[in-house]
């Protein structure tokens, strides 16, 4: 066991754990970060994205070790920020979100990609959600929720 501290979604946090034991896991149970989720377990769904010092990354590949000092949000903190209302609103209104499993994930992706692109092309959106695997909705609508969110937050990003 060794003590772990990094930010959480803006917040200063530490965790006594094992630092082999996976991010995701600690997120879920020693955070109560829900929306982080376990699909796969193996980093090919994106149900467990995070923003890892501003870079999208799964969870459930990262050891609980790497992320001393580091900066996480998770989509329980992007929803308490203006960009983050903006994407649910907007994946909402296009009808973006069927089951609604890998729509935290999404919304990650999202987020990741308008930080670094806020006017992204259809190819550009879909190659930025490519790590991000969904089984309801054929992926056009939540393209259509991406491009949405970069038009009504074009002044956020």
């Amino acid at each position: 066991m060794a003590k772990t501290s990094f930010i959480l979604n803006g917040e200063e946090v530490s965790v006594e754990a094992d630092p082999l034991k996976r991010l995701l896991d600690v997120l879920r149970e020693d955070f109560e970060a829900l929306g982080v989720k376990e699909g796969c377990g193996e980093g090919e769904c994106g149900a467990c994205s995070i923003l890892l010092n501003g870079k999208l990354v799964n969870s459930c590949m990262i050891p609980l070790g790497a992320v001393e000092g580091a900066d996480i949000v998770t989509p329980e903190g992007l929803r308490e920020t203006e960009k983050g209302k903006v994407i649910i609103e907007s994946f909402a209104d296009t009808g973006a979100v069927q089951c609604g499993f890998c729509t935290p994930g999404m919304m990650m992706a999202a987020e990741a990609l308008l930080e670094k692109n806020n006017n992204p092309e259809e190819s550009e959106i879909r190659e930025a959600l490519s790590g991000n695997l969904c089984r309801c909705t054929g992926y056009d609508l939540i393209v259509k929720g991406v491009k949405t969110s970069a038009e009504r937050g074009k002044d956020l990003w």
